[in-house]
């Protein structure tokens, strides 16, 4: 008898829980994942609107006499167009991209389009996948991205390798729109891992933008590669804020609402800190980058700005529940804000004349980059996240005594492989590693 008068205070409070929850979901806009995020300034942000064009230039099939072309052209001079793959040519391994060689800023810029909804071949990348099922680098990645990503490499490698080594001035700059994003932020990572395919190209050559990201690797590689990969995310996007594994969201498609809406409300009865704990959950990689240009409940619009930052908590966890939540993740729309967001900066910006002032604003960007990127990196030891340790190098470590180490021997050992290794086996020998580097027999 007692059981059954207490039922309705069950009732009560469970009806009050979804209530503040709704609430807490309903109040939540995007302007509160950055909202303490500094803001990005025109040197770091300039190259965003082109590489989005040059994404866009992908979906050509003749650049010479372009279909779709935004007003300001693609930015693509088609005579230094190195190569142009379709999904014939990767045979429905990877997604199709392009090389280019960019002489105007000293860039070499191999640049792969999202999802195409009408390809099997994209799905089965997608779904090749399950929670933990692949380990790299001491942290945990998705599966078919990282496969898409060695079968690039291994075919691209030499063009890639020459390039480097003819213009030693040049960045190596990887950039991809959605499924692309994550297969550019994992051919980012094998290249740092095994510089010495492509004659031994530093580090600081190399970057990332992944334009709204899918979150293809854990918390601690997401901060650990935060230096070269940099992530862009138009307001409301629903993809770089769910936890949902990618191969659910396209198992269930023609209900992802209803899907996302169940998992936000899973995710928010769990805490933050149990989430940062969890070495399998996946996140936006990188450095983030948070355009913001609506108000609140469709109240408005005002000019975009851009924000900034290399979050460990709070990394864009939340889904925001905005009819916008699909529309902001397109390639053209994440083009259009992004300029506009540029143009702004730059009426703000008082005219450079000296060369010299450039350069000063150029080194103190990537003096503040530094300094938050070492941010970072110290909030996520003191958060426990699991292996969040640092290759040994000038971008410091965490586990001195024995994870340095340890990676430290990885490295020499990858640099000792033959020249002849395919990426695919470079991939496995990296899977045959635990968390700290250590060799384990595989399972037969």
């Amino acid at each position: 008898m007692s059981f059954l008068c207490g039922l309705p205070l069950i009732e009560c409070v469970y009806c009050l829980a979804c209530a503040r929850w709704a609430w807490k979901r309903c109040l939540h806009s995007a302007g509160h994942d950055s909202e303490n995020w500094g803001f990005a300034t025109v040197e770091e942000f300039e190259p965003i609107p082109r590489l989005c064009r040059y994404i866009l230039a992908v979906y050509e099939e003749d650049l010479r006499q372009p279909l779709w072309a935004p007003p300001g052209g693609y930015g693509i001079s088609p005579d230094f167009l190195l190569l142009k793959k379709t999904y014939e040519d990767t045979c429905g391994r990877a997604p199709p991209y392009v090389l280019y060689l960019d002489h105007e800023h000293e860039d070499i810029v191999l640049a792969i389009r999202g999802l195409n909804l009408a390809k099997e071949s994209d799905y089965a990348v997608l779904l090749d996948n399950r929670l933990g099922k692949r380990k790299f680098d001491g942290g945990y990645v998705h599966n078919g991205l990282l496969k898409a990503a060695g079968w690039v490499l291994d075919a691209q490698c030499e063009i890639l390798k020459d390039l480097v080594e003819k213009h030693p001035n040049y960045t190596l700059t990887f950039v991809g729109h959605s499924l692309g994003s994550g297969v550019a932020a994992m051919l980012t990572m094998l290249v740092v891992q095994n510089s010495h395919r492509l004659g031994n190209i530093d580090r600081k050559r190399v970057r990332c933008y992944a334009i709204a990201p899918a979150r293809c690797m854990s918390l601690n590689l997401a901060v650990r590669y935060a230096d070269v990969i940099n992530s862009v995310v138009l307001q409301d996007d629903f993809l770089p804020r769910t936890a949902t594994p990618l191969e659910d969201i396209f198992k269930s498609l023609f209900c992802l609402p209803c899907l996302l809406c169940l998992r936000c409300m899973r995710d928010t009865c769990i805490p933050e800190e149990k989430m940062i704990k969890d070495p399998r959950r996946l996140y936006a990689p990188g450095r983030l980058y948070h355009i913001v240009e609506r108000k609140p409940f469709k109240m408005g619009r005002f000019p975009p700005v851009v924000r900034t930052a290399v979050p460990v908590d709070g990394r864009f966890e939340h889904i925001v529940l905005s009819c916008n939540a699909t529309s902001d993740h397109a390639i053209i729309w994440i083009e259009k804000e992004a300029q506009r967001a540029l143009d702004l900066m730059l009426e703000k910006v008082e005219p450079m004349e000296a060369p010299a002032k450039q350069k000063m604003e150029r080194q103190e960007t990537l003096t503040r980059h530094n300094v938050e990127y070492k941010a970072a990196l110290h909030r996520a030891k003191t958060l426990d996240v699991p292996h969040a340790y640092t290759p040994p190098s000038e971008y410091g470590t965490f586990d001195e005594d024995g994870d340095a180490s340890s990676t430290r021997s990885q490295g020499e050992s990858s640099n000792k492989s033959s020249v002849d290794e395919s990426w695919d086996a470079l991939i496995e020998r990296h899977l045959d590693k635990d968390e700290h580097g250590h060799t384990v027999l595989k399972k037969q």
